[in-house]
């Protein structure tokens, strides 16, 4: 029958099991298509793909007849496809709304881990765990609804794929629901007691009671009681005794929940703030808890966000933006107090070529983009996430340019927009070496407001992850290019924990988490840096290792707590120094709040006693009044007058001049391309591989607004020759780009596989010189 099910139950000991399996393709009303697949399990699926809004605004729905042959909770599996990506699969559909007869309709709003573990089903479809439903004995409708798009490769679209769903009765000790979900909400210390929250997998036939324990991140009890669910109910609050600042495990019948109270002194908010977080909403985060989440992290004292969108599908066409769900984003981030650095991309297919990949050909269509971008108003905008450790074949110097037209980009939006334009950004180095290097000869840091660059411990340390070298490294790099005076931002920093299926970390590794969260942000300040970002806010699990600052089910753990006793005992964080005169082992280091105060933080490998006068407070903020070091971090609070403090808002920026509004870039053919990076473990030479005798092109952009003649001049390495094939004078229109031709030869006194250095510098009539493009080549 169409729109009906099929009941199944298999007879042994005690109750048969209900299983309940619905046909995809078989709705009673839907405005879905359905396609052929012989993988399906009848041959048919329920199949949508469109980036059209469903006719009358309702969304794109399918709704099933489902008879139950008896009433109660039913477990919810499909065979779908799945809202994020999946090992077997990067193909990602819509998040589900769904709605059991009269009820309403709600989110299926499961985090990245759950859909992540799913089992490969056939194609693009895994097996999910949509959650449970109350079903009547007798006639049910369940229906699926998709009112939100999902970014996909080139283009956002709403995307369903639908083979058959399957309940499966949930039976009951002795008839009675059982706990199935526990939550306290985020509070501060001194707020009104919170309520605990228990949610059942059914209404209660009659009134009983359930027990409660809460613990701390010790595992030391600190409350217990009872909460009662009334008949009739499905769910039952009671309100907590006031604890104290800290990280909480609630425990009712064996369903656990987690916690956190927070110290009662908000934090830093903002632009101003130092501390910040990695998200990728449109990927981590379901659209139902997005403002929840924002809600949370500002909270939290995440006064920055780090997230991003899908070029590809922000410019499915040239010329033609679709933006507006990030952009919505960008504004429920905000509307929470929250800055938002903005990443961008690798380009759309339409705009590369084989040779420019991951990048534009044609470096107009990144002004223009980036300068789209600004217009959304994010406080920040990042030109690329770690260019030095893809598997393409591009260069620094390509991706200078690159750099270079984006900037442009954005600091001409001022034009468009009242508002300043957003900060630029350098890409988020992942390690120190030649690409780096090379985008640094290239003279980037002109065009930009801070340097950014990742860093992690060593995987194996899993039990005492240590911060590494790189922001030294990165410091080191910055005064020796002559930017010491650029503030320099740690765009991504965290620790690899290994992390369980469908379990993710243990308590220890949670502790190990929290430690290390709170060291590597005070060392990365310590180190000089003016903001860090944390790797990553929602749950994610990738590849046997678990990031994020809350579980599975969007529950705070307790490095969500050490990160808001930071955020609000350190106040604006102005490094001062190491502390002196601490016992050895002790690492100490001392900050200006900006409200007249000293905090230093203070952790040791083992437990050690110190001496310094003040207010002690523990890792997640609770008063202490043991003077104990130990591998957690301890902050001692001491008045102090007021200091004059390095301020980290806006400075002015220098204006640029004609001059730096052309960009140069060197273009080769696809055969003369660079070996390719490897993921960064790619061993030299690492240049354009060029014959004895090649040509090639240096690309002249001009992005200021009136016709420039720009005069190019190449300098070559001893033993190279370059010259123009024509003249090496051209002039570029307004907002144009010309293209000049040079032979370049390597005489036999150059060996092969060894890189040179190849740069063209270039004046414009009044004799203002033009940033060179320096790029490396090497014989093949």
């Amino acid at each position: 029958m169409v729109g009906a099910s099929r009941a199944a139950g298999v007879m042994g000991s005690g109750a048969a099991p209900v299983v309940i399996t619905v046909q995809g393709e078989s709705p009673m009303r839907t405005n879905i298509p359905v396609a052929r697949d012989r993988r399906a399990s009848r041959g048919r699926y329920l199949a949508l793909l469109t980036a059209e809004e469903a006719p009358g605004g309702s969304g794109w729905f399918a709704a099933y007849r489902v008879r139950a042959p008896e009433g109660g909770v039913y477990a919810l599996t499909a065979v779908a496809t799945a809202p994020v990506e999946t090992p077997h699969t990067e193909a990602a559909g819509s998040y589900l709304r769904l709605r059991v007869n009269d009820g309403p309709f709600t989110e299926v709003s499961r985090s990245q881990p759950y859909w992540y573990e799913s089992r490969p089903a056939w194609g693009d479809l895994s097996v999910l765990e949509l959650g449970e439903v109350e079903l009547r004995g007798g006639e049910n409708t369940v229906t699926l609804r998709v009112t939100e798009p999902v970014v996909l490769d080139d283009t956002t679209a709403y995307m369903l794929s639908l083979d058959r769903f399957t309940l499966t009765l949930r039976r009951r000790p002795a008839g009675q629901p059982v706990p199935r979900e526990v939550s306290v909400p985020v509070h501060r210390h001194g707020d009104p007691a919170p309520p605990l929250r228990v949610r059942f997998d059914g209404r209660a036939t009659r009134s009983r009671h359930v027990r409660y324990t809460v613990t701390d991140h010790h595992g030391q009890r600190v409350a217990a009681g009872r909460v009662t669910v009334r008949a009739g109910d499905t769910t039952a609050t009671v309100r907590l005794p006031r604890l104290p600042p800290g990280h909480y495990r609630v425990e009712v019948e064996g369903v656990g929940g987690r916690f956190a109270c927070l110290p009662q002194r908000p934090p830093v908010i903002g632009a101003a703030s130092r501390f910040g977080v990695n998200l990728w909403v449109s990927s981590l985060v379901p659209p139902s808890r997005i403002d929840e989440f924002a809600r949370a992290l500002g909270q939290m004292g995440a006064g920055w966000v780090r997230d991003g969108q899908s070029w590809p599908a922000a410019e499915p066409k040239p010329g033609a933006y679709d933006t507006a769900r990030h952009d919505r984003v960008t504004r429920a981030l905000g509307a929470h107090g929250l800055a938002v650095l903005d990443v961008v991309s690798p380009a759309p297919e339409w705009a590369m070529t084989e040779a420019s990949l991951p990048l534009p050909a044609d470096l107009r269509h990144a002004y223009r983009y980036a300068r789209r971008l600004a217009q959304a108003a994010p406080d920040a905008l990042q030109l690329s996430n770690e260019p030095d450790v893809d598997t393409t074949r591009s260069t620094g110097d390509a991706h200078a340019a690159f750099v270079k037209a984006a900037a442009l980009g954005i600091r001409d939006a001022a034009e468009d927009t009242a508002g300043q334009p957003p900060l630029v950004v350098l890409p988020g180095i992942a390690q120190s070496g030649t690409f780096q290097d090379l985008m640094l000869d290239n003279d980037v840091v002109r065009y930009a407001d801070a340097w950014a660059f990742h860093g992690y411990p060593d995987p194996a340390e899993q039990d005492d992850p240590q911060f590494p070298g790189a922001a030294a490294e990165q410091h080191e790099l910055a005064r020796r290019y002559g930017a010491s005076g650029m503030p320099l931002w740690m765009t991504e920093c965290g620790a690899f924990l290994d992390a369980r299926p469908r379990l993710d970390l243990t308590p220890a590794q949670e502790v190990v988490q929290a430690r290390y969260l709170v060291r590597s942000m005070v060392e990365g300040l310590a180190a000089g840096n003016a903001r860090q970002f944390w790797f990553a806010g929602p749950p994610l699990h990738d590849d046997g290792v678990y990031f994020g600052l809350f579980d599975r089910d969007f529950q705070p753990l307790p490095a969500y707590a050490a990160f808001a006793a930071l955020t609000s005992l350190l106040g604006e964080a102005h490094f001062v120094g190491t502390a002196p005169r601490l016992p050895t082992d002790v690492s100490g280091f001392v900050f200006d709040s900006g409200r007249g105060e000293r905090v230093t933080v203070l952790w040791a490998p083992r437990s050690v006693r110190f001496d310094l006068p003040g207010a002690a407070y523990d890792m997640m903020g609770r008063r202490i009044v043991t003077g104990t070091s130990s591998p957690d971090p301890v902050y001692v609070v001491v008045p102090a007058a007021a200091s004059p403090a390095p301020a980290v808002h806006r400075t002015p920026r220098r204006p640029l001049s004609p001059a730096e509004h052309i960009v140069l870039s060197q273009r080769y053919s696809a055969r003369d391309a660079a070996p390719g990076k490897d993921n960064g473990d790619a061993p030299p030479p690492l240049g354009y591989r060029l014959s004895r005798r090649t040509r090639m092109t240096v690309d002249v952009y001009n992005f200021t607004g009136s016709a420039r003649h720009v005069t190019l001049t190449p300098r070559p390495a001893p033993g190279w020759s370059v010259r123009p094939r024509r003249e090496a004078c051209a002039r570029v229109p307004a907002q144009g780009r010309t293209g000049v031709g040079f032979t370049v030869t390597a005489d036999r006194s150059v060996p092969r596989r060894t890189d040179h250095r190849l740069a063209f510098t270039a004046a414009l009539d009044d004799g203002s010189e033009v940033p060179a493009s320096v790029a490396l080549v090497h014989v093949k």
